[in-house]
């Protein structure tokens, strides 16, 4: 098993773009929401920049990557894009708690191609299943992955969610229901404020008001299994002042 977590890490390691000889640095591995991609890329690079081994990123929806660290992932660091299944990893042992911070927050929004001109205003019981007609509503897996809960918790707040239940097209994170609407395979879609930021290709509708869901909060923690000792230096780093003001950058909301 120790072989196979060494082998699995290099993987990463040369899928993140780095050398056989960068890997053994012993690089951090770092499990991140979807979401994060851009902000956490150039934390990263700038991570890099202080004569740092560049961390290895990894990104899915949060859900799929608490699973993999259940399963054993050689992973250092995990950032959750909500505080759930960072409760989930937690229950089971697989974080250190001191390590454990709230780090970020964001807005929910309503976006569409960037090419439509579609106009809703969101608020109670605002017309989006009549928006939509045949077509679908791109979200992120609203059981499961944390933008899709957030999201059918305002739709449900609004009093919507029973007329667009069965209109949604669930996607295995948010930046995979970002992608239905770029295509324009969706009309409207439900993202977060910072995925709308990092795209060209949809236009933001409106902004979910932040009382019709629950707090969306990005806590950060070092798995327990993790042994890497650049891991608690890059994990102070991102929840530095330096370090959020990177992500402030792309539009989070520092915590």
């Amino acid at each position: 098993m120790p072989f196979l977590r060494h082998l699995a890490f290099i993987v990463c390691a040369l899928l993140a773009g780095l050398t056989p000889a960068e890997a053994q640095q012993r690089a951090p591995l770092v499990l991140a929401a979807a979401s994060l991609q851009e902000a956490l890329n150039e934390a990263a690079s700038a991570w890099a920049a202080q004569r740092h081994p560049r961390p290895v990123l990894s990104f899915a929806g949060s859900s799929a990557l608490a699973r993999q660290i259940e399963a054993g992932a050689p992973a250092d660091l995990f950032i959750s894009a909500d505080e759930e299944w960072m409760n989930h990893v937690a229950a089971k042992g697989l974080i250190r708690p001191a390590s454990r911070v709230p780090f970020m927050s964001n807005r929910l929004v309503l976006v569409a191609p960037v090419s439509s001109a579609a106009r809703l205003a969101i608020g109670p019981r605002f017309p989006l299943a009549r928006a939509l007609g045949a077509g679908r509503l791109a979200m992120a897996d609203p059981d499961s992955v944390p933008a899709g809960r957030y999201g059918k918790a305002a739709l449900a707040r609004l009093g919507v969610w029973p007329a667009v239940a069965g209109k949604v097209a669930r996607a295995e994170n948010v930046r995979a229901a970002l992608a239905l609407v770029e295509r324009g395979e969706a009309p409207f879609g439900i993202v977060y404020a910072t995925d709308a930021r990092a795209s060209a290709k949809v236009r933001v509708v409106g902004v979910f008001p932040a009382n019709s869901h629950p707090l969306i909060s990005y806590p950060l923690a070092t798995l327990r299994r993790s042994t890497n000792p650049d891991s608690e230096a890059f994990r102070r780093f991102l929840i530095s002042r330096p370090g959020k003001a990177i992500f402030a950058r792309h539009g989070f909301v520092p915590r």
